[in-house]
């Protein structure tokens, strides 16, 4: 049986990053069922910060980490566009990024096609220019976080898969393919397995939904250097594109498909919505998929982050549901888990942002 102050059972962004903070407080266990972390959500991310993902608790959250994600972060720009008849959703999104302060310009469709010359006219009647945005290094994240758990003699245990949880007097003890651990605080991040972490310790789940989502990999236009294109991303439903190297470029038709907890794979006919949203708005033509991946993203019902301490069952502290957008929310979430979990006050930053601790307590979702 190992000792440990908290245990946190998830070694993706949601449970590293905090991990890292808790670290400094108590002797920490991260237990991570695979061979290393980051292998589901977090490692299948294109991670790309900004404004036009979530609604308002969710940009508040981006807005407070953009600072600190700067540090393993490239600063690229997002172009959202807009056909005719999406004028009013792309004016709603202007509204969100000045509201936040955002560095960023409505600009004519020429000058939109200028930036990403292969945009058809149709699909792009109206664009907005964000310069603030974020390409996020995701592997630098996650390993950072590792070698501060690390640096504060904490533990990251790869492999180690649960199979039960049982509550022995103010301990928790967790049985894993890696051995036994133990603590009064259990944390758990374990993303689209979140719920069935939750079953094993008797906790009442919370509705977590996963749903896949695809990217697809395909050459750029012969001899065109694309590295210089922004990060383009149709108003409401559509794709989204972005450069990978010189040569390369990635798509996604934002799809959220439910699916149950598993090692997620792409399906033929993902791939082929993908490569045809693209060609569809694009000149480009997507002749071969050199590269497809999926992963799953989890979701609450109400599709904002879940952290806080689950009733009836003290020590048990929850810290799921973090969407699409756990990267690029993860230095100001970790720092409310933290806070719920060694019962200290909401973080200050926050809550002049307009944020509380209800927004994200389990008890909203009777959990």
């Amino acid at each position: 049986m190992q000792q440990a102050d908290m245990v946190l059972i998830g070694g993706g962004i949601a449970g590293l990053s905090l991990a890292a903070r808790l670290a400094r407080h108590g002797r920490v266990v991260v237990l991570e069922g695979e061979s290393a972390p980051g292998y589901h959500a977090s490692g299948r991310s294109v991670a790309f910060a900004h404004y036009g993902l979530g609604e308002r608790i969710v940009r508040t959250l981006t807005a407070l980490s953009l600072p600190d994600l700067a540090a393993h972060a490239v600063r690229h720009p997002a172009l959202h566009i807009a056909s005719a008849g999406q004028a009013a959703a792309l004016d709603a999104l202007e509204d969100v990024h000045r509201q936040f302060g955002s560095d960023c310009a409505r600009i004519m469709p020429d000058e939109a096609r200028a930036l990403v010359p292969v945009l058809k006219p149709e699909a792009c009647a109206a664009a907005l220019l964000d310069h603030g945005s974020l390409k996020l290094d995701t592997n630098a994240m996650l390993q950072a976080h590792v070698a501060d758990l690390r640096a504060h003699s904490g533990d990251l245990v790869c492999g180690a898969r649960v199979s039960a949880i049982r509550r022995y007097g103010e301990v928790w003890r967790v049985t894993t393919s890696k051995g036994h651990f133990a603590a009064p605080i259990i944390v758990n991040a374990a993303g689209a397995w979140a719920d069935e972490i939750a079953r094993m310790a008797g906790v009442t789940p919370i509705g977590i939904e996963p749903r896949r989502r695809t990217v697809i990999s395909f050459a750029a236009p012969e001899g065109e250097d694309v590295r210089a294109w922004p990060f383009t991303k149709t108003v409401g439903e559509g794709f989204y594109l972005l450069p990978e190297g010189r040569g390369q470029l990635l798509a996604s038709s934002m799809d959220q498909t439910p699916s149950a907890p598993c090692d997620a794979a792409s399906e033929e006919l993902d791939i082929a919505i993908a490569a045809d949203r693209v060609e569809q708005a694009t000149t480009l033509a997507i002749r071969r998929i050199r590269h497809s991946w999926a992963g799953l993203r989890s979701f609450a019902p109400d599709e904002l982050p879940v952290i806080g301490n689950a009733a009836g069952a003290p020590g048990f502290v929850w810290c799921a549901g973090q969407g699409g957008f756990g990267f690029q929310t993860a230095p100001a979430l970790s720092r409310i888990a933290a806070s719920a979990a060694l019962g200290l006050p909401f973080p200050e930053d926050c809550a002049a942002a307009g944020l509380a601790p209800e927004m994200f307590s389990p008890a909203r979702l009777g959990a």
